[in-house]
């Protein structure tokens, strides 16, 4: 599952990816305030993805644990000038009937926006 969920990512397919989520999900972003509810998140994650060209992730390792999953690895983003971060990300996942119930990403994406 966890692949399917990063391509749709990859993908910036904001609709695929609330595919994965459970009606009344938590998202948290980085240091974002949390989002509620399957709409509201991909709203969230669609406004992200129009805000970038590209995004890319390469997943290092995942553990399995009861109800969840955790992983990391490396992302990177292509910003709208061409330009591109590469950053390390950490996520936790939370499920309920096979669906992402709670999806927590670690990362710091400060540098992705910064005028250069």
């Amino acid at each position: 599952m966890l692949s399917q969920l990063f391509q749709a990512i990859d993908n910036q397919d904001a609709t695929a990816f609330a595919g994965f989520l459970t009606e009344d999900c938590t998202f948290s972003f980085g240091n974002q305030p949390a989002v509620c509810g399957k709409e509201a998140v991909r709203d969230f994650v669609a406004g992200f993805f129009a805000s970038i060209e590209a995004v890319s992730h390469s997943l290092s390792e995942s553990w399995e644990v009861e109800d969840g999953s955790i992983c990391q690895g490396t992302v990177t983003y292509t910003r709208k000038d061409g330009s591109t971060l590469t950053i390390p990300f950490a996520n936790i996942l939370k499920f309920k009937e096979c669906l992402v119930c709670d999806y927590r990403i670690f990362a710091d994406t400060s540098e992705l926006y910064r005028p250069r």
